[in-house]
């Protein structure tokens, strides 16, 4: 065995304890003894030397040996050197400060032979051991050094291979760039054609349904138009019957008043056919039907108004006639139905409003649509709520008229339905777009309302919506076309339910 590789033994001894036994110990195995005075021991450790274990042996320890304890302790070569005191004092003060400057233990020489030699041993195992750790230590770091170096030549094939792959990365990539570029042609034409195709398809649905609206149109004006005379013969009558009713009742009031015992045959008459209630109750089945005669009245005038013909002029008009028109002939899906509950429609409409030039017949389509759809919405909403829930929150619709400015005025729309989410927002005025189910919606009503507010009368139509409260619709057109407004499609608010066109 090498002497490297033997366990190296310091002793710093200034001759005043008998370290005979000691020394005969280690006699007795293979290990390298370092002698040195404690007065010179502070700067003699040489680093070729450096020690596994040392023992300073000392009677009474001083200030020489704890200096030497405290260099050792502070240098970063041998710090972790353990360091064990052989003496005879017992002073605690003493041992304090040799443990806190780095001493390990003390081996007092008052220790029983047997068990002072058994300390020695362990001490000496474990400078065994340490030798042997820090051996393997360092062939560990010996193979960290083979491995670094197998590192760099792994990493200069590496860089060799990258090169070779980076060239053919763009080779790949110029073939990529290539077929993206055939790709995105191909994609563009195909969207050029989806888009014509749609185009078609929208042009095809609007001419369908304004021919179908022009003939509906024609075939209200003349509903109204034949129900106008009779209608108009009976209401103006009517009052005329009321004052000849009248008089006649008057006379036989005087008649019953002045000949109270009449004729039998007359008493019985009058008995039979019950005078008495037919007195009392035809003033009122007078009045009644002057009530329906009025309404059939005000419902021909909505329909006249609704179905205006207005050819290829434009018509300054009253848009609040357009739009009570409109509700009247909705009102029978706003009234009381069995599941649904009414749907309270607030009118707030500006009184300065002034007549706008339109085409009357189409912005009632769009009334119409607009608020067709806000029913659909609410009559969905409602079927998910409770009966109390509708007691305390009823379904409502605003209709607010203002004047924006000077050139334009603005119809708002609004319901407490719940609201439209946000990927159904952004699709809403898509042709053929519904949430619908089939059968029941077209997908082209807010397409076709935007194409007439936007493209015909040079306005705009926006959708907002406020999660949980409901949705608005905002018409913007000028009032006269002399000055357009921005054509602004629509904002992209948040909600949370659904609501179709």
């Amino acid at each position: 065995m090498s002497e490297s590789d033997l366990t190296t033994i310091l002793i710093v001894n200034n001759q005043s304890i008998d370290l005979q036994e000691v020394l005969d110990l280690f006699s007795q195995t293979e290990v390298n003894l370092l002698f040195l005075n404690s007065d010179e021991a502070a700067l003699s450790i040489e680093i070729s030397s450096l020690p596994d274990l040392i023992f300073i042996a000392v009677a009474i320890p001083g200030e020489n040996e704890f200096l030497f304890c405290e260099q050792l302790n502070t240098s970063p070569l041998i710090q972790n050197i353990p360091i064990v005191f052989i003496t005879e004092s017992q002073d605690p003060e003493s041992i304090k400060k040799g443990l806190s400057l780095g001493a390990i233990d003390y081996l007092f020489t008052s220790l029983e032979k047997e068990e002072f030699l058994l300390k020695v041993k362990n001490y000496l195992g474990m400078a065994k051991s340490r030798k042997r750790l820090l051996h393997g230590y360092h062939l560990l770091q010996q193979e960290l050094e083979v491995k670094k170096q197998e590192k760099l030549q792994l990493k200069k094939i590496n860089n060799k291979l990258e090169m070779q792959v980076e060239c053919y990365r763009q080779k790949l990539v110029q073939s990529q760039e290539r077929l993206k570029q055939e790709i995105a042609e191909c994609e563009q034409t195909k969207i050029a054609l989806e888009q014509c195709l749609n185009q078609l398809k929208t042009i095809q649905t609007q001419l369908v349904n304004s021919e179908k609206m022009s003939a509906l149109g024609q075939m209200l004006a003349g509903i109204a138009h034949e129900i106008n005379n009779p209608v108009n013969f009976i209401y103006g009558n009517l009052a005329y019957v009321q004052e000849y009713i009248d008089d006649i009742l008057k006379i036989v009031e005087l008649y019953q008043q002045y000949y109270p015992d009449g004729n039998p045959a007359i008493q019985q008459e009058s008995e039979a056919v019950e005078l008495d209630f037919i007195l009392e109750d035809l003033p009122k089945m007078l009045e009644s039907m002057q009530v329906g005669a009025e309404r059939i009245r005000e419902i021909v005038l909505s329909l006249r108004s609704f179905a205006r013909q207005d050819g290829s002029k434009m018509k300054a008009i009253n848009i609040h006639e357009g739009i009570d028109s409109t509700l009247m002939i909705l009102q029978n899906r706003l009234k009381l139905k069995s599941g649904h509950p009414a749907i309270h429609v607030i009118k707030e409409y500006s009184p300065s409003l002034p007549l706008v030039e339109c085409y009357g017949g189409q912005m009632n389509q769009v009334f119409m649509n607009i608020l067709a759809n806000a029913i659909d919405a609410i009559e969905e909403d409602d079927q998910h709520k409770s009966f109390e829930e509708l007691q305390v929150k009823s379904s409502q619709i605003w209709i607010q008229t203002d004047i924006v400015n000077d050139h334009n005025v603005s119809i708002k729309i609004t319901d407490n339905a719940g609201g439209i989410s946000e990927d159904v927002l952004e699709h809403l005025f898509e042709p053929f777009f519904t949430t619908k189910p089939v059968g029941k919606g077209t997908g082209i009503g807010l397409s076709i309302s935007q194409h007439i507010v936007v493209e015909k009368h040079q306005g705009s139509l926006r959708c907002t919506s406020t999660p949980g409260e409901g949705t608005e619709f905002i018409i913007e057109i000028p009032i006269t076309q002399e000055m357009p407004t921005q054509k602004n499609m629509y904002k992209k608010p948040v909600s949370i339910s659904s609501q179709g066109n």
